[in-house]
């Protein structure tokens, strides 16, 4: 099995994550992507405006549009009220699918920020890295993070996708009224609109 970790906060979850996600599994045979919301992420103090539950509902919703995707509550929000780390994440599910070839899809603008991630090195070790292209973060910069020629190997390159949709704005859309069908699966605008979220 190859199985490809997919993080995120996914507030809400949009059509450029499916395009993501589905050109990932494309290009490397891809038998999984586990779509995964951030119970807390380290790097974002100020936490996501949307509760976890109503983020895996929508998740839930989106990964309808490929049998590859599933939901994963395997980063839901600690009991102990810590961040959500991915080297921890990528070793509990080491250790629950231990024949799988574990791969880690994020954006080039979260893997540039690598060395400031929990314990780098051993993120490398855990797993290998689908790195995808994100306007403004050429991939050719990840020569500056100084990897071994070892860890290099670890890290693929994706630059087939073009959908660049800014969660931000798309909140801002939302909060003014706007459905957003252009970048939403109708089921999670739905989802959206009857439980008065972004309002």
């Amino acid at each position: 099995m190859r199985v490809a970790l997919f993080g995120g906060s996914f507030d809400p979850p949009h059509y450029g994550h499916v395009a993501i996600a589905t050109a990932a599994a494309d290009v490397f045979d891809l038998d999984r992507i586990l779509f995964a919301p951030v119970g807390r992420q380290p790097l974002k103090r100020d936490g996501a405006p949307t509760s976890f539950a109503d983020r895996l509902a929508m998740v839930e919703l989106a990964c309808r549009a490929d049998p590859r995707f599933a939901v994963s509550d395997v980063d839901s929000p600690r009991s102990d009220g810590e961040p959500n780390y991915t080297v921890h994440t990528l070793s509990m599910l080491h250790e629950a699918m231990p024949d799988a070839r574990l791969f880690n899809l994020c954006g080039a603008d979260s893997f540039l920020n690598l060395p400031r991630w929990h314990e780098p090195e051993r993120l490398l070790e855990l797993a290998e890295w689908i790195v995808v292209s994100r306007p403004g973060f050429p991939l050719a910069d990840l020569s500056a993070l100084g990897l071994t020629a070892r860890q290099r190997g670890q890290v693929h390159l994706l630059q087939t996708v073009h959908e660049d949709v800014a969660a931000t704005n798309l909140r801002e859309r939302l909060e003014a009224g706007d459905r957003c069908a252009d970048v939403l699966d109708p089921a999670v605008a739905g989802y959206i609109e009857a439980h008065h979220l972004y309002r």
